[in-house]
This record gives structure tokens, C-alpha cells and sequence, in this order.
């Protein structure tokens, strides 16, 4: 028997929330569901490991403030946290169980691997009816060393036995979850990342006043990231790429927007080599619609990536974007079309890529408007409208729809 969808309960998890990508689409999706037909929760962690600052916690608060103005039930659950800890996922684990049993949720959507694997077993041991889970990214490689990694596939293969189905974020992760035998084709949807395209593609910003206000070059290229400064990111490829590029020219500046682990050795390094005052680090900030028109353009050199919300948001600002061919990042930048792909952790293949558009600024624009055309599907609205059909289906137990 088919379960009513009318006023369907459907609580997310995750494990943190923060201005990282899986956080900000699942609060999204939160935000975005048909509250006439779905009551919304989500539970979520502390997020105390994101060492947030002050600035970047009132974002998130607000955020959450958002959620619950528009009826979404929040719930904490302090043990929820990123890293392996056997006392405090145990503790987790039965928080989760207490949760699940009190709330009896229709649909469990969890998010991201940790709160993935506590969340679909405690669902599943509830009898949740329908258990949804979105990786945002695997960590198959990439992440950890081959034993972590091979530990983390198993708990995968194991918890698909018991999840409805798993949503990748773009096609080479669901290529890749068959690849590794993780769950049956039938299994697996394919949605995309919603990105507030609107709050990229039209922003009224005076460079010149905005790169004083930053500190910048006030007339030199500019080759800028966003994200954490973590090496799962290869920051420190596009450092020593851009080190490359400056032996043969030095009009170009290098600005990363973030913070992470990596932050003190990567200006280390750039003072090694001798370039430390071309290379900019801003930290986390609010206004990165402001900050993505000055760059000339946009590079993401991540090792593995669910997807790179980041690049639709370069291409909806009208950026061509240099980006690893790694993880889901094909599914967005099409070689030539709207920018380059290069290896992953190649610095040669790096420079080469961001050389070309330095030195060829109309190559550089028309892979900039050709990103601005093809952003548009990626928008929120596609995102949860594909959601919304998926609960839908699952909830009538009829075949599902083809997100592919």
C-alpha cells in the first residue's frame, strides 16, 4: 500500500553544519521542500571541528534562524561529530536511535558519510519506511590512506543494503558507486547541487574600489579559489603553479578565499619560493558575490570533489574556470567549452591551463559566457524540484524517475 505523501515527515542529518558545500545544500533543501506537503526536520552536530569564526557562526545561525521561521524542526545532537570517535558515535548513534523513534519520520535523508552510516542504520533499525542518503562526495580516494579508505567502502556496501537510494551529486560519482559495487544501478539517482545562481550572475561591484578594499593588485590579472585550504583541495598545486607562471611573467595575482589546515604552510611556501607578495590569503568571508568578479580566473584544483558548487558560482559570475578532472567536476566544465580540466595534482598541467587564459584574455572571456548559459541547471529550484519528485516516487512505490 502506497503511503500518503500529504504532510509527509521527512527529517535530514548531518553532521555539521557550516558554510562548507553538503551543509549549505542540505539546509537549502530544508528551506526549499513544499512545507504544504512535507513536515521538515533536520539534526545535525555542533560543528565545532569547522573552527568557525565569529562572522561565519552568525552566518550559519541565521541560516538555521531561516529554517525554523519557516517551520523546520532543528535538533542538536552535540556527539555528532566529523571525525571516526567509537565513545562519541556509540553516543551518537543511540541519540539517533531515541530521535528516530520519537519523531517516527516518513522519509530519513542523511547527508555526508559519517552522519550517513550512524543515520541509515539507526533509521533502518526504526523501521523508517524510506531511507534516502546523499554522500556530497565519497571517500573512496582521495581523503584517507588505502586502508581508511578500503574501512570506509565496507561500511558503504553495507549500509546501501539498507538505503532506498543513494543520490550522487553528479555523474562520475554515480559512476563511481558502481564502479566500487556499492549499490545496483537501480539504487542510485543522479541530482545536482542547487547553487543560488541569481545571487552570482548579477552583482554590482566597483573593482577597483573592492580590490583596494581587499588589499589587492589594483590592475594585474587575477587567478583566484574559494574553499577550504585543505589538501583533499591541492591548494598548494595551484601555489606551485602559479610559481611557474611568475618565472616567465609577473603582472598576475594569486588570492585564495578560505581557511584550513593548510593556510600556514602554504604562506610558508610561498615565502620560500620567493613569491609571498603576489599570493593573498583573505580568509572565510561573507561577501564572495562581491569577490568573484575581480578574478580573471577562477581555478578549483581539488584532488576529489562531489561536485564543486563553487564552479557554478564562477560560471554564474561569467568566470572560465581551470579545474581538476576529478571526482564529479566533468559533469560542470566541459573542456574548452566553458573552461580547461587538468590532471589532478598536476602543477605542470596547471600552469599550462591558467598560462593560456593569462595570455589569451578573449579565449579567457568566451569560456566565461559560455559558463554564464550553462550554470542555469543548476539552480536551487532544479535541485529540489528533482528531490521533491524523488520522494514522491519512493513514497508511491512506483519505478523511479530517470535523474540521469
Amino acid at each position: 500500500m502506497a503511503i500518503n505523501s500529504r504532510m509527509t515527515k521527512v527529517l535530514h542529518i548531518i553532521t555539521r553544519l557550516d558554510m562548507g558545500g553538503s551543509a549549505q545544500n542540505t539546509l537549502q533543501t530544508c528551506l526549499h521542500l513544499d512545507h504544504d506537503r512535507y513536515r521538515v526536520a533536520l539534526a545535525h552536530g555542533l560543528s565545532h571541528e569547522s573552527g568557525m569564526t565569529a562572522d561565519e557562526e552568525q552566518t550559519v545561525a541565521d541560516g538555521i534562524r531561516a529554517a525554523t521561521d519557516r517551520g523546520v524542526e532543528i535538533f542538536e545532537i552535540p556527539s555528532l561529530v566529523r571525525r571516526v570517535h567509537p565513545w562519541l558515535d556509540l553516543k551518537t548513534f543511540f541519540a539517533l536511535l531515541a530521535l528516530l523513534w520519537k519523531e517516527k519520520p516518513t522519509i530519513v535523508h542523511t547527508h555526508t558519510s559519517k552522519a550517513g552510516i550512524l543515520g541509515r542504520l539507526a533509521a533502518w533499525l526504526t523501521r523508517v519506511p524510506i531511507i534516502v542518503q546523499t554522500p556530497h562526495g565519497h571517500v573512496f580516494y582521495g581523503h584517507f590512506g588505502p586502508t581508511m579508505a578500503r574501512f570506509f567502502l565496507g561500511l558503504e556496501k553495507l549500509a546501501a543494503k539498507f538505503t532506498d537510494t543513494i543520490v550522487a551529486l553528479t555523474r562520475g560519482e554515480y559512476d563511481d558507486y558502481l564502479r566500487y559495487k556499492v549499490a545496483d544501478p537501480e539504487k542510485l539517482v543522479t541530482i545536482h547541487s542547487g547553487v543560488d545562481i541569481e545571487r552570482f550572475s548579477n552583482v554590482r561591484v566597483d573593482p577597483v574600489l573592492k580590490r583596494r578594499e581587499l588589499g589587492l593588485e589594483s590592475d594585474s590579472a587575477l587567478v583566484g579559489t574559494i574553499g577550504w585550504l585543505l589538501p583533499i583541495k591541492g591548494p598548494q598545486y595551484l601555489l606551485r603553479a602559479m610559481a611557474a607562471i611568475w618565472q616567465q611573467e609577473n603582472s598576475s595575482g594569486l588570492v585564495f578565499v578560505g581557511k584550513g589546515d593548510m593556510e600556514a604552510e602554504l604562506k610558508a611556501e610561498a615565502h620560500s619560493l620567493g613569491v609571498a607578495d603576489r599570493v593573498h590569503f583573505l580568509g572565510w568571508r561573507e561577501d564572495i558575490p562581491e569577490i568573484m568578479p575581480l578574478f580573471d580566473i577562477f581555478v578549483l584544483p581539488s584532488m576529489n570533489e562531489g561536485m564543486g558548487r563553487v564552479l557554478v558560482e564562477a560560471m554564474a559570475a561569467g568566470k572560465p574556470v581551470v579545474a581538476s578532472r576529478a571526482g564529479g567536476i566533468p559533469d560542470l566544465v566541459q573542456q574548452g567549452g566553458n573552461g580547461l580540466l587538468v590532471a589532478a595534482g598536476s602543477e605542470a598541467e596547471l600552469a599550462d591551463a591558467i598560462g593560456q587564459l593569462l595570455s589569451d584574455p578573449e579565449r579567457a572571456q568566451s569560456l566565461g559566457r559560455q559558463g554564464k548559459s550553462d550554470c542555469q541547471r543548476f539552480g536551487m529550484e532544479a535541485m529540489v524540484a528533482k528531490i521533491d519528485r524523488l520522494y514522491t516516487d519512493l513514497l508511491g512505490n512506483r519505478k523511479r524517475s530517470d535523474f540521469h
